[in-house]
């Protein structure tokens, strides 16, 4: 494509700036290739779910809980010593080669119910360590004034990724079979990483009101192994962001639990069941790619990112409203489909753009722990709730649904005043000269 045409209709759509448009294609594949990776282990780690036993799954957000507490120092020590150009190939390859160890193990039948739970557990773990490389990558490489304006369309990359990853697992799941569709799911990682290495060799003008375009990317980022930890604890901002990620988390887990368990009981084979959680993927990804590209930027730039994340927040005090009054399978499967979307299409961009008003240390290791740590932390006690709530309590799930409902109006609120946080930060950082 004509890259003066792919800018001038770019420059329509998410308001591109002149000497933008190379960084922001690369962008855009490195994102696609990554969630078109993920998206195609997606469906093979629930149906892995559904394997191991449905009374299992909060053993599982445990297993993975720990296991990110275990790779957190790793990561931090990693970022610390080794520069950006570097340690980004060095997670994804690293990720690479245990996914070819996996289906190693699936091909040979070696302890088929085992490694359907640690594969369960290490996709997981994969999802959120090369999710937040990927978005700290971006956050430094394009700054607070870019990423509102170009998060969005940055964010339809990975949209597109995501259609295309469930499609292939769709098509594939029934004669390919599960354990050879990690073989694809490899080269596509390898595709993104090249991409990543693409984007870090082009170079970008300075953005509108001084902000620069680079930050030191060929420099170790320094500091201690627990600096993602000790940077939270010390920043109110940092925290709201936690707690914000402890509860689209609550919400998910809620869901997702729902959803198994119906799945489940509709159908009895592996490969259906892997089929239908592509098909849901897929329905997603339509609605959340019309919204980033035409909306997500502009809607960034005139209401700010508190808005944008409240709008995920109310949409699932509704579809939990709902549930509540028709607990069955097209409301659960309906409700996941425009919770999701919300989230990839507005929330997801928008709480990217929440890190570029920090410090470049809390870009990787701040972000790194929240998006991990804090994550599956969040998802491990959440489903440990949800457990108690219907096994200890023996509540009815329409009665969890209507307990989550004031949850998520609370959240909204919260978000909103992050939103005027993230503001003060960027307009105190316009006046120091700084993005600290």
């Amino acid at each position: 494509m004509n890259r003066t045409l792919f800018e001038r209709g770019l420059a329509r759509q998410g308001r591109i700036e002149p000497g933008e448009g190379r960084a922001l294609g690369w962008a855009f594949a490195y994102f696609f290739f990554l969630l078109c990776s993920y998206y195609i282990l997606r469906p093979l780690r629930d149906e892995m779910g559904v394997a191991a036993g449905l009374a299992n799954l909060q053993w599982l957000f445990t297993a993975t809980f720990f296991v990110m507490l275990a790779a957190m120092p790793a990561f931090g020590a990693l970022v610390a010593r080794v520069p950006r150009r570097r340690f980004v190939p060095w997670v994804y390859r690293f990720f690479a080669l245990t996914l070819l160890g996996f289906w190693a193990l699936l091909t040979l039948d070696v302890g088929r119910v085992m490694v359907a739970r640690a594969l369960f557990v290490w996709v997981s773990v994969f999802n959120l360590f090369v999710v937040t490389v990927f978005w700290g990558f971006m956050s430094e490489r394009f700054g607070y004034e870019r990423g509102r304006r170009l998060f969005g369309f940055i964010a339809a990359g990975g949209t597109a990724g995501a259609l295309l990853g469930p499609s292939l697992t769709a098509l594939l799941a029934v004669p390919l079979g599960p354990a050879n569709l990690l073989l694809v799911s490899v080269l596509l990682l390898e595709v993104a990483t090249r991409c990543a290495g693409a984007l870090d060799r082009v170079a970008m003008p300075a953005a509108a009101g001084g902000e620069p375009a680079e930050r030191r990317p060929d420099e170790a980022i320094g500091g201690g192994m627990w600096a993602g930890l000790t940077e939270v604890l010390r920043s109110r901002y940092l925290m709201l962001i936690c707690l914000h990620v402890a509860l689209l988390s609550l919400t998910s887990t809620f869901l997702y639990f729902q959803q198994a368990a119906i799945v489940a009981g509709a159908f009895d084979s592996p490969a259906e069941r892997t089929r239908v959680f592509a098909l849901i993927d897929l329905s997603v990804g339509v609605t959340t790619l019309a919204v980033q590209l035409l909306f997500t930027g502009r809607l960034l730039l005139r209401f700010g990112a508190g808005v944008a994340l409240a709008l995920l927040a109310i949409v699932t005090a509704a579809g939990f409203a709902a549930i509540a009054l028709a607990p069955v399978l097209a409301v659960v499967i309906g409700f996941q489909a425009i919770k999701r979307a919300a989230e990839f299409s507005l929330a997801n961009p928008a709480r990217e753009t929440l890190f570029t008003v920090v410090t470049r240390e809390q870009m990787y290791k701040s972000k790194s722990f929240i998006d991990t740590a804090v994550f599956r932390g969040a998802d491990a006690a959440s489903g440990w709730i949800y457990t108690a709530l219907r096994q200890v309590a023996a509540l009815e799930a329409s009665v969890v649904a209507w307990l989550t409902v004031p949850v998520a109006l609370g959240w909204a609120v919260m978000l909103i005043r992050l939103g005027d946080m993230q503001r003060e930060r960027a307009g105190s950082s316009d006046r120091n000269g700084s993005s600290a």
